[in-house]
């Protein structure tokens, strides 16, 4: 079971939402500063308990692995996985282990990023692509849902594992079968590392109702 789904924060009431959160989110939210991060850190979590309330996961318990990722405690083969980017918020959904990830994709993007940090086969592509920067973000998503899915993200090298993008997308000599799923949205990518494809994409636009 996969459940991919994404809320675009721009018109989030936030003073509404922020009475919907949890003490702990509240805390997080009232860290920063500017309410574009506040709405994104608000939304996130509403898409999240939305999403776990329409599947009937009530009262989770949220503790934080070794390397930083989320889990719910208290419900066996619940798994899920939130990113937010500009606008946008995301969140995946699974029986198994799940990791998502959205981007912006700005196409002023410093592309040396790709040949620092990637794989060398994807900067090649990426350089020898129509749309470098369209590229670029195709992999991006698609790495970073990856480290998620594994749990350890940016402990995790980006040159470590290769990305293969020919038809189906793949891991180079992957033992785990794992399954990616790649989407656009509007300026934005949006992909998941797991077990299951998908080719729903839900779009939440209010979560305050």
């Amino acid at each position: 079971m996969i459940r991919l789904t994404y809320y675009d924060v721009e018109n989030l009431d936030l003073k509404k939402g922020y009475e919907l959160v949890s003490d702990k989110r509240k805390e997080k939210i009232d860290f920063y500063r500017f309410d574009k991060d506040k709405k994104l850190s608000c939304g996130a979590y509403l898409l999240l308990q939305k999403v776990l309330d329409e599947e009937g996961i009530s009262k989770p318990e949220f503790k934080v692995g070794k390397y930083g990722k989320a889990y719910i405690c208290n419900h066996e083969d619940i798994y899920f996985n939130i990113s937010h980017s500009g606008k946008m918020v995301c969140c995946a959904i699974s029986d198994r282990e799940i990791g998502v990830d959205v981007e912006y994709n700005d196409p002023t993007i410093d592309l040396n990023i790709a040949k620092n940090y990637f794989y060398n086969s994807e900067y090649e592509n990426i350089m020898k692509s129509d749309n470098p920067s369209n590229e670029f973000f195709r992999y991006w998503v698609l790495k970073e849902s990856y480290m998620k899915y594994t749990g350890l993200g940016f402990n995790l090298d980006l040159d470590s594992f290769e990305i293969i993008i020919d038809g189906d997308i793949k891991l180079k000599n992957d033992k785990n079968n794992v399954k990616f799923n790649l989407f656009d949205v509007d300026d934005y990518k949006l992909a998941s590392a797991g077990h299951f494809n998908t080719k729903k994409l839900e779009k939440y636009d209010d979560l305050i109702k």
